[in-house]
């Protein structure tokens, strides 16, 4: 499910079981503009801990995992935020947040569903269902405006909250960095120049950066693909099984060599079919992973330019084996 994001509005958890951070007021603050961010923002030492039985643990892990923003996180950082999220349970009718409020808090939907209304020519019209996933409630945090929607539970509710010093220090800040440290290196793809500046920050957002060993196999030949790659550093090999030659080895043969900044693993994600070739890390690697599904939702205006490369690929393989092959030639 793609999720839309919205701004939201203060509000106050309840239940025996919970205790304020200490940066927590019950009061509200003032409406204000928009402040601006800086990396030093919203720094302190205090870390706000709320326990967790094994069971909360497991179902926060799960609610969390298709979250783009906590995809920015290292595995500290994420225990981090764990650890600092609490329990509410909402009731049928109630609003989570509301139109013209402030914010205080960032929500993860762990399970029920909410209506998400917006003002549209004066009228509030519902534009958007959590179902059982989702967040919702991090643009108020971040720029420190009024919620911009209204979200009621339309049924009984568990969701996950952040609070705003927390959601500041950690998830924010570390988007951030990372795209700033993307901001460059993404600027520099010439496939990338067909999106927007909004368009790659996004995706800068999405990418998640994976580390592979010399020798280590990236993607295989014939395996189902969900992925897709830039080289952040290092080089690698395009390797494809040999059963087009007089010998039929079948073993694998270099097809071509890939470096900084090139990419890979598009085509099986476009035509939706298995990997053609497979891809080795010819020294240790970093690279820059998308999923399928950011894929879809982000890469659409490059495409057609990824289209044209099954040309470039077919050329290759008519030069290594001295006869006009397919892409598909590869998946048979």
């Amino acid at each position: 499910m793609n999720y839309l994001t919205v701004p939201g509005a203060s509000c106050i958890p309840e239940g025996p079981n919970y205790v304020p951070p200490a940066n927590f007021s019950k009061g509200r603050r003032a409406s204000v503009s928009a402040e601006p961010l800086s990396m030093e923002d919203d720094i302190t030492n205090d870390r706000v801990i709320h326990p967790k039985t094994d069971e909360q643990r497991k179902r926060l892990q799960v609610a969390v995992k298709e979250i783009l923003i906590f995809k920015s996180l290292d595995q500290e950082q994420r225990e981090y935020v764990l650890d600092a999220m609490f329990e509410k349970a909402v009731p049928a009718g109630e609003k989570v947040i509301e139109l013209g409020d402030n914010g205080d808090f960032f929500y993860v939907v762990d399970s029920g569903k909410l209506d998400c209304y917006i003002k549209i020519n004066g009228e509030e019209k519902k534009v958007l269902t959590y179902d059982n996933t989702g967040a919702f409630g991090e643009l108020a945090l971040m720029y420190n405006t009024p919620r911009a929607a209204t979200i009621i539970a339309t049924e009984e509710c568990v969701l996950w909250a952040l609070d705003r010093t927390t959601f500041r220090q950690l998830v924010l800040l570390t988007t951030m960095k990372k795209r700033e440290l993307y901001e460059e290196f993404l600027n520099a793809i010439p496939l990338l120049q067909e999106l927007e500046s909004y368009e790659r920050m996004n995706l800068a957002d999405a990418l998640v950066t994976t580390q592979y060993k010399a020798g280590e196999t990236i993607i295989k030949q014939g395996d189902e693909a969900d992925s897709f790659f830039i080289i952040e550093k290092g080089t690698c090999e395009v390797k494809i099984k040999d059963t087009f030659s007089s010998q039929h080895t079948n073993e694998e043969v270099k097809l071509t060599e890939l470096e900084r900044g090139q990419y890979f693993g598009e085509l099986a994600l476009i035509y939706k079919k298995p990997r053609a070739a497979s891809v080795i890390a010819s020294t240790d690697v970093s690279c820059a992973v998308l999923d399928i599904g950011a894929f879809e939702r982000l890469l659409g205006p490059c495409v057609e330019i990824m289209q044209r490369n099954v040309s470039n690929y077919e050329s290759k393989l008519t030069e290594l084996f001295g006869e006009q092959l397919s892409i598909d030639d590869l998946r048979r």
